[in-house]
């Protein structure tokens, strides 16, 4: 047991060298490379200094290696190399040192010194963050305001859908009252269970946001603020503030739970702290502040914005259903939304249906543009994002503007403006068109029912709208991801950050681990004592997208297995392709392989699919080539789907995987059974790379979705155990031609 007080001992009391133990954790926004990147340098800076070191990652496929209490309990200190939310309340009392992710893959051996004399983190708040050159952590908002829409979109989908499914099935158009649903219906159930959905919406984005922030006790406060923003009676608004209040209330909550934190009580009362006195005194304090000073001015605006607007009611309807649009399209439930779509729906009765079919207009192109983009450019959306894009299109068609919420959420400054153009546009091609709406209701549904009147140009304002949003929003984003690329460090969203961001593509590897710590692996021994002694299960994780520095007895047993495992010849094939025989490599005749080839990657990689010298010069194009190279093997099905799942893998992450290699790959059905490429590159390709090297040994891995798990896997770990190997890279590197590239390759296995 060593002391948390002071430097960490060096010695022991009978002269033996007593080794210091040290915990890390690691993780990135889409939870694949540069998760495992960062723990195998930890480790391996760790090993080559003598230290004991175990190692979690949070990655796509979950927590694994988990550091217990035991494990906490005899710690030194702890490494966070993250750029993602992590739960640091079970290191109370140690030393923790908080860097990006990118900190553990550039400087392993940096954190290792200065996490000796880190700041010791306490319960009333986080530990200190390094200020190491380059290190650049994302910032505790983006990673709070992500948080919060990863678990605001399923809510999101569920509600809107099944609203949409209810209103397309169930409901009629009604004079007095839109599409209106029968009740005691089937689809009247239907319809109060989205409707359900929906008002969790903004309570769950303002709850987790303040998770993120202020950990558990922060969730109910900001759950409750949220519910009390959207709701605007309590604060006399016939508007809520919708997805824009929730956010002001998810980083009150937060902040405000993070200050309670720090106030000291009596120790007989902080037992109760966390799950009662912040909690009430959080939660009262936030909804009072809201109801009675951010409520206030919220009401104000309402009724202002519907002064004004019935003083437009004379003006040019080009310019009324211009800003109409603007502001339907601002935020989308938001008290800005409902006072344009009120004015219209209350015009209505007056006879002047003009007004409702200008916002009639503007109210799907949100989520239809939103939907839109992400068919557009797929490489800059996230996997959960795309499927987002799809419910979005289907709630388009039907007026729920909601659905573009978790988009404007996730990029607000991107999103949020190209809504407002197109929404505009919209608005104001059907003024100029004097489209007619009859019920209080938008979108292409109204039309379908027959509600509009002038339904060709609905459809055509529809349509320019939708068609403004989605291009700036792609022109948008793609000017915010050429600024993150320029940067030193940086990559994936979103969204999702998505990488939102919010999802990866990572590939599950049920058991595996980075780090062996005392733990046996399947075909092989435990490993034991120092994280550094990867064994074969150390291998399998890493190997999703990772280059792995140091080899082991646990990893040359494992992959011996898997040879053995999966039939690989051992003495014919294997000996006639070593690159050790130069009288047998040339002999060999491109008509004599399919007879007899070299066993790589058990045949996944052959000369066809070898490319001494890439055409490309750039990510995108090196990747289109390597898809042509793989197409001559007859198992690819489709290239353009192949290429286009491969650069949406590339936009969540960068593959460039540094030591001048890169492995992009793709899952999917395009590919009709595993197919390896290789090609090189003599200039170098920009990748991307954490540690800024150009790919000059770029590998194309593509498997069908259905052997998507430990095939990829395997092909992964076979890969970084020679790859890790500087002399096998330098074989690879001088090799001529494409027989003598396979005859080095013939070493993989």
């Amino acid at each position: 047991m060593t002391s948390t007080a002071g430097p960490p001992p060096t010695g022991g009391g009978d002269g033996e060298r007593q080794r210091l133990r040290l915990l890390a954790v690691t993780a990135c926004p889409t939870g694949i490379a540069h998760t495992y990147m960062a723990a195998e340098k930890l480790a391996q800076a760790a090993e080559s200094r003598g230290i004991d070191m175990k190692v979690e990652t949070q990655g796509s496929i979950g927590a694994e290696n988990v550091l217990d209490d035991n494990d906490v309990s005899t710690a030194d200190g702890v490494i966070i190399a993250a750029d993602k939310d992590v739960d640091l309340s079970r290191f109370v009392g140690k030393r923790v040192l908080v860097v990006g992710v990118a900190e553990g893959i550039r400087h392993p051996e940096r954190l290792i010194e200065q996490v000796r004399f880190a700041p010791v983190h306490t319960a009333a708040g986080p530990a200190a963050t390094a200020t190491t050159p380059g290190g650049k952590e994302r910032s505790v908002a983006y990673k709070a305001l992500m948080n919060g829409v990863s678990y605001m979109i399923p809510f999101v989908v569920v509600g809107g859908l099944l609203i949409a499914i209810s209103l397309s099935l169930g409901g009629h158009p009604d004079p007095s009252g839109g599409l209106v649903i029968p009740k005691d219906s089937f689809w009247m159930d239907v319809n109060n269970i989205g409707v359900i959905g929906f008002t969790l919406m903004v309570p769950i984005l303002s709850g987790y946001i303040a998770y993120a922030i202020g950990d558990r006790p922060a969730l109910v406060p900001g759950m409750i603020g949220g519910w009390i923003a959207n709701t605007g009676s309590l604060y006399d608004s016939k508007a809520g503030a919708g997805f824009i209040g929730a956010i002001v209330t998810g980083f009150l909550a937060g902040y405000l739970v993070l200050w309670i934190k720090k106030v000291k009580v009596p120790k007989f009362v902080q037992p109760i702290m966390p799950i009662i006195v912040i909690p009430i005194v959080a939660t009262t304090a936030l909804g009072l502040f809201f109801i009675n000073v951010i409520g206030k001015p919220i009401s104000w605006v309402f009724e202002h914005l519907t002064n004004w607007l019935g003083g437009m009611t004379g003006t040019s309807a080009i310019l009324l259903g211009t800003i109409l649009g603007l502001m339907i399209a601002f935020d989308m439930g938001g008290p800005v939304n409902k006072t344009a779509f009120l004015f219209g729906a209350g015009l209505i009765a007056t006879g002047n249906q003009a007004v409702m079919g200008m916002c009639a207009a503007a109210i799907p192109v949100m989520p239809l543009g939103q939907g839109l983009a992400t068919l557009i450019r797929q490489r800059f959306y996230t996997e959960q994002e795309r499927e987002t894009g799809l419910a979005s299109l289907f709630m388009g068609c039907f007026g729920i503007s909601e659905g573009a919420i978790p988009f404007a959420a996730a990029r607000p400054a991107q999103v949020i403006p190209a809504n407002m153009l197109g929404g505009a546009v919209a608005g104001a091609v059907a003024g100029l068109a004097g489209v007619k709406d009859a019920v209080p209701h938008g979108g292409p549904i109204v039309a379908v029912l027959g509600a509009v009147s002038g339904v060709p140009m609905f459809f055509v304002a529809v349509a320019i709208g939708t068609a403004v949003t989605a291009v700036t929003t792609v022109a948008l984003v793609d000017v915010s991801e050429r600024k993150r690329r320029g940067e030193p460090v940086g990559h994936g969203v979103s969204t999702y950050e998505p990488e939102l961001a919010l999802v990866g593509a990572g590939v599950r590897a049920p058991g595996a681990r980075v780090v062996v710590a005392e733990r046996a692996s399947r075909g092989g021994t435990a490993s034991a004592g120092a994280v550094g002694s990867a064994g074969a299960s150390a291998v399998a994780a890493a190997a999703v997208e990772v280059m792995a520095d140091a080899g082991s007895a646990g990893i040359d047993s494992a992959n011996s297995g898997s040879a053995n495992a999966e039939g690989t010849p051992g003495s014919s094939s294997g000996s006639a392709a070593t690159s050790s025989d130069p009288e047998i490599r040339p002999g060999i005749l491109p008509e004599a392989l399919p007879e007899s080839p070299p066993e790589v990657l058990s045949g996944y990689l052959t000369e066809q699919t070898v490319k001494v010298r890439l055409d490309a010069g750039d990510k995108e194009g090196v990747i289109r080539e390597l898809a042509g190279l793989l197409a001559r093997t007859g198992k690819v099905v489709d290239v353009e789907e192949l290429v286009a799942t491969a650069l949406r893998r590339e936009a969540q992450g960068t593959t460039g995987l540094g030591e001048e290699i890169a492995i992009p790959h793709a899952k999917t059905d395009a590919v009709s059974a595993p197919v390896v490429g290789f090609a090189r590159s003599a200039e170098g390709v920009e990748w991307g790379s954490l540690d800024g090297t150009k790919a000059r040994l770029v590998f194309m891995i593509a498997v069908p979705e259905a052997a998507a798990g430990d095939e990829h896997l395997r092909i992964l770990a076979l890969l970084s155990r020679k790859l890790m190997d500087a002399g096998f890279r330098e074989r690879l590197s001088a090799a001529e031609d494409e027989s003598a590239v396979l005859g080095v390759l013939s070493e993989v296995g």
